[in-house]
């Protein structure tokens, strides 16, 4: 059953530039429990997606198309609704704790007040169960980091403050963005083995550009191009037989697989490429590549590609 169905999603903000088509006619849905790893390269629009859903871009940003969540169009709702939902259905677990995350409040104060808005706790109960979920999330101390600030933490405790925070009042959705950027390979480790325990049974939208991490906690990947997705399927579909030629260069350029790098580099959002938007840098592009708009179409059961060799 779908937790979350996003139909034909389209994401754009105004700059001096111009209109930035971050995310472009997008259609997704993720099923109660399923875990999604959205990957893509820098800027390809996939913090926007993530960002989309819980409604936390810019005034000035455009929003159009649907995005149900248990049957209840989120871009419908009034912000009261949305405050409402955001923390204790849908949790975000923003990237950058550094500045995620209150410099002038102590963790354990941060935690209690999200415990009190969206359980009614007060507040000596909403104090002691932020210290309990400090300790679900493997501190090493979790009374004495409750009273601590963020910059008296390290990287990676700093992050496992951060799903702290998204699950302390048990939501159902969770939207990881980046959740292991820049820390060392075994605080990565550690906290990838955080992520799979604590989102258990639960839905999860992991964004990150690392396929090692999202094949290792999702049961489903979809990758992004240019405001778009290319394909969509199962984790050993994407890591074993992708169909798509970006997510087939994607492999290719992880360490394990070659490091064969992809030439040229990503596309404008203001001004994406006629036709295929991966037609400049594919190395199976054709003639009609450049002119013709290619649609997503199913491969087999749940697995979809972009792509004009299987229009």
């Amino acid at each position: 059953m779908a937790l979350l169905d996003i139909i034909n999603l389209r994401t754009h903000f105004l700059t001096q530039d111009g209109l930035v088509k971050a995310v472009d006619t997008v259609d997704l849905t993720i099923a109660e429990g399923e875990r999604l790893g959205l990957i893509g390269e820098t800027g390809c629009g996939k913090t926007v997606l993530g960002m989309s859903i819980v409604r936390l871009l810019q005034p000035n940003t455009s929003i159009k198309g649907r995005i149900e969540y248990k049957g209840r169009d989120i871009l419908k709702m009034k912000e009261a609704e949305m405050r409402r939902l955001r923390g204790r259905e849908i949790a975000m677990i923003l990237q950058n704790p550094t500045t995620s995350l209150n410099p002038v409040l102590k963790i354990g104060d941060q935690i209690a007040e999200a415990m009190q808005l969206h359980q009614g706790l007060d507040r000596r109960e909403a104090s002691r169960k932020a210290i309990e979920m400090l300790r679900s999330v493997h501190l090493p101390d979790a009374a004495a980091n409750a009273c601590q600030y963020p910059h008296e933490l390290s990287g990676g405790m700093r992050e496992r403050v951060m799903i702290a925070l998204g699950l302390a009042c048990n939501p159902e959705f969770i939207i990881a963005d980046e959740p292991t950027k820049g820390l060392d390979i075994k605080t990565k480790i550690q906290i990838i083995e955080l992520l799979r325990e604590a989102t258990h049974h639960k839905a999860m939208l992991m964004i990150t550009h690392d396929l090692g991490v999202a094949g290792s906690i999702c049961n489903k990947i979809a990758v992004m191009y240019a405001g778009e997705l290319l394909e969509v399927a199962p984790s050993p579909n994407i890591l074993n037989g992708p169909s798509h030629p970006y997510t087939q260069g994607f492999i290719n350029s992880l360490p394990s697989r070659g490091l064969l790098p992809i030439p040229g580099t990503s596309p404008s959002l203001i001004c994406p490429p006629s036709g295929c938007r991966f037609h400049p840098r594919c190395r199976m592009a054709t003639k009609t590549c450049e002119t013709k708009h290619p649609e997503m179409v199913q491969m087999e059961k749940g697995h979809f590609v972009r792509c004009l060799q299987f229009n």
